[in-house]
């Protein structure tokens, strides 16, 4: 298990899901200029992008090791990776949410909710990507919201939830959802890609 720990940077992704929620929080409802490819303009926030950091640091500990010669020394990696995967997404999310009740802006909501639904794309992209290109499309995610994610009205589109205000009840249903496929995509998807490595 200690070799587990060791290639999966658990130290570090820990660091980082608690320095990304202070940074976000730090920087509350910063701004980020972004052109709008179609609709109007809206907001989109620091937050939609510090909030990368624990699933391109998830990505990177799982492909640090090599799953078929794990996989052949009978060892549930899968299971250990899903069980991160879930630490990280309600760590980052609880730590957002208690961090709200203590009194901080709703800025804190939104830094749970992305940090917990780029986790779930994380692991749900894991497994047919690999490492690096999942990191490359989970990190495209917010670009491609921040540019086409916006109606006419200035309300996101209902595919962008990153986008959606911190009072928002359909983003946590949608980020639970992406946690939880992501999960059950990562525990059963047994081959993984030759170019993960």
């Amino acid at each position: 298990m200690n070799w587990w720990l060791k290639a999966r940077a658990v130290p570090a992704l820990s660091v980082s899901v608690v320095v990304t929620n202070a940074v976000g929080l730090l920087m509350g409802n910063a701004e980020l200029p972004v052109p709008v490819l179609t609709g109007q303009s809206g907001h989109f926030l620091v937050g939609h992008l510090i909030t990368l950091l624990p699933a391109v640091m998830l990505l990177h500990g799982m492909g640090r090791g090599d799953l078929r010669t794990e996989g052949v020394a009978c060892r549930p990696v899968r299971r250990w990776d899903a069980a991160l995967g879930s630490a990280v997404a309600a760590t980052g999310a609880g730590v957002a949410a208690l961090c709200y009740v203590l009194g901080a802006d709703s800025i804190a909501l939104v830094l749970g909710r992305n940090i917990a639904g780029y986790v779930g794309l994380a692991l749900l992209l894991f497994p047919f990507l690999g490492h690096r290109i999942a990191a490359v499309t989970v990190a495209v995610v917010p670009l491609l919201c921040a540019a086409a994610g916006w109606r006419s009205g200035g309300r996101p589109e209902p595919w962008a939830w990153i986008l959606y205000p911190a009072n928002s009840l359909v983003a946590p249903l949608i980020t639970a959802a992406i946690v939880l496929v992501g999960i059950l995509v990562c525990l059963t998807r047994r081959d993984p890609l030759r170019s993960a490595h």
